[in-house]
């Protein structure tokens, strides 16, 4: 780790805290009184303190971290600061150094890397010829510079689904082969589609689809929006963001040293794909209409075609992060092995010299609210009060940013067994009130009053972890609002560090106050923080979290949430 002097680092870090905290509202949105927080819970709760919110945030938002860019001195610092407020405030050091010594570090080798986008190419071969295209209609990259050529087959949306009798590879052999693949999954529009209605599940992510494609033995992925989509491609989606989305020369790319996906993953645009496509015996729109209709695969190998790519990187090096953890045991012998799991990310998009993407709301604001909700539940334990049954471990993810690479990490690499990890809460962007902005223009309906709106994304797949949140929120008032479990233009579901859970039947939801123009540019400061709302989702989310760590039994997870009935 490279570190920052010690005199700036603890003179940064010394932010005061005020002796008082802001208060619940009186009653709920809709009127009615308030529940009174329980005894044993009441000095973590009044130890939330609008006041370290403020401080904290102005610290790591401020222009000396420099945006803290994964692998950046500024993202180091970020580290050694929530270490040190982790060990201020009583927990246990969750992971072991290098020497096995006890450590609120988890280190996450990584390896960034810059595609050569002038020379990345793909190229179509067949009986009328070979065909060629670059960027910007060949998007992606990979961690090694790689030549393949291999018979090319197309399988649908690229999923396999047992559970929803639903298997796109069912009858194609794709071993030796370069794939290709739909974006997002059948029926989205549909809300009663198996596929959980018209939300996005587990299987529409690209990463979940490669990982498939590798499993039946494909050399590469190469993803195409749905021809008949009635939303953005991905790629249309993050360019409406604008901010470091478009920035010149672009954000680097990074992976992990040991990931377990190994095969190179491109997008190509709808004109590409209709010509990979042109041997397939039916258009991409025909294809994906016949899938929709009845969910029967369409898969097949294109016969008489090729397809190589080449994919090379201008700057590729290894470089390390770390997971921040720290652990709450918990008071019970026997539950005291369980886990819930309360986390953000530390890092954003960094600088590129003149610009600083500060990252107040994404992800200053969960970072430090996974801080404070260290503090506020170390201060039962001050008051002489017992901690809750099963074990908290606090957890602040590196290079989220980067394709939620410390999740992934620690999902691969688990500090505590992922078996008995109960629940977790993830906040991701817990500060400001959601407004329209061009991502979202067209998109999502948008509420006219968001000053006291929580998001609860992933409640399609735990309905006991919903009730409970709601259940805690009696004693705070805030709105609670599910509408991104319910679409399926913005990808928000698997956009943050609590999906890699997800993806081993963990609940886990993320707590989110919308998009807004800020969303990845400069302008994402922290005196643009509502700092009296943060406050509340701080209580309800320590409400909530004392429930399941303390509750009989942990909530239920749904493998494949049904749509409507």
């Amino acid at each position: 780790m490279k570190k920052l002097g010690l005199g700036l680092l603890v003179g940064l870090a010394a932010a005061t805290t005020a002796p008082c905290g802001a208060l619940a509202q009186d009653a709920h949105a809709g009127g009615e009184a308030l529940v009174p927080v329980a005894p044993a819970q009441k000095p973590g709760f009044d130890r939330i303190h609008e006041a370290d919110l403020r401080a904290d945030l102005g610290f790591l938002a401020s222009d000396g971290l420099e945006g803290r860019m994964s692998l950046a001195p500024g993202d180091d610092a970020s580290v050694q600061w929530i270490a040190a407020e982790f060990a201020k405030a009583g927990l246990v050091p969750a992971a072991r150094d290098a020497d096995g010594k006890p450590s609120y570090l988890q280190s996450v080798p990584l390896v960034e890397y810059r595609p050569n986008s002038a020379a990345n190419v793909l190229t179509l071969k067949s009986g009328k010829g070979s065909q060629s295209w670059k960027a910007p209609h060949l998007l992606g990259g990979y961690r090694d510079d790689i030549d393949l050529t291999a018979p090319l087959a197309f399988a649908g949306y690229g999923i396999t689904a047992p559970g929803l009798g639903y298997d796109d590879y069912k009858g194609l052999d794709v071993r030796g082969k370069i794939v290709l693949v739909f974006e997002h999954e059948p029926q989205e529009n549909d809300p009663a589609s198996r596929f959980g209605g018209t939300g996005n599940t587990r299987y529409a992510t690209n990463r979940v689809k490669a990982l498939n494609a590798q499993a039946h033995g494909a050399l590469a992925l190469v993803v195409v929006a749905e021809p008949n989509r009635k939303h953005p491609s991905n790629f249309d989606r993050q360019q409406r963001i604008g901010g470091s989305a478009r920035r010149v020369p672009g954000l680097p790319v990074q992976t992990l040293v040991d990931d377990e996906l190994h095969i190179p993953v491109v997008t190509v645009d709808d004109g590409v794909g209709a010509q990979l496509l042109a041997g397939a015996g039916a258009s991409p729109k025909a294809l994906q209409a016949a899938i929709d209709k009845d969910l029967s695969p369409q898969g097949r190998v294109v016969a008489g075609e090729s397809v190589s790519l080449h994919l090379e990187n201008t700057v590729r090096k290894r470089g390390i992060s770390w997971n921040v953890v720290g652990l709450l045991p918990g008071s019970d012998p026997a539950l005291s092995a369980e886990t819930v799991i309360v986390s953000a990310h530390h890092d954003h998009d960094g600088s590129n010299g003149p610009e600083i993407w500060h990252g107040a709301d994404d992800n200053g604001s969960g970072t430090v609210g996974v801080v404070e909700l260290a503090r506020a539940f170390t201060a039962n334990g001050a008051a002489g009060l017992k901690a809750p049954r099963r074990s908290i471990l606090f957890s602040v993810f590196a290079a989220e940013e980067r394709g939620l690479l410390g999740a992934y990490y620690m999902a691969a690499h688990p500090l505590r067994p992922l078996a008995t990890t109960r629940a977790m809460i993830n906040f991701d962007m817990i500060g400001r009130d959601e407004a329209p902005s061009e991502q979202t223009t067209g998109l999502i309906e948008i509420p006219a009053d968001t000053t006291n709106r929580l998001n609860l994304i992933g409640a399609n797949y735990s309905p006991d972890f919903s009730r409970t949140v709601h259940e805690a929120n009696r004693s705070v008032g805030l709105t609670l609002d599910d509408r991104f479990d319910h679409e399926n233009a913005l990808n928000v579901f698997f956009r943050s560090d609590q999906f890699p859970f997800v993806l081993h039947d963990i609940p886990a939801f993320w707590f989110f106050t919308g998009f807004h123009p800020d969303y990845h540019h400069t302008t994402d400061t922290a005196d643009k923080i509502d700092y009296a709302k943060m406050t509340r989702i701080l209580q309800v989310s320590y409400l909530s979290a004392w429930r399941f760590a303390d509750e009989a039994k942990g909530p239920a997870f749904i493998a494949n949430p049904p749509g409507a009935k």
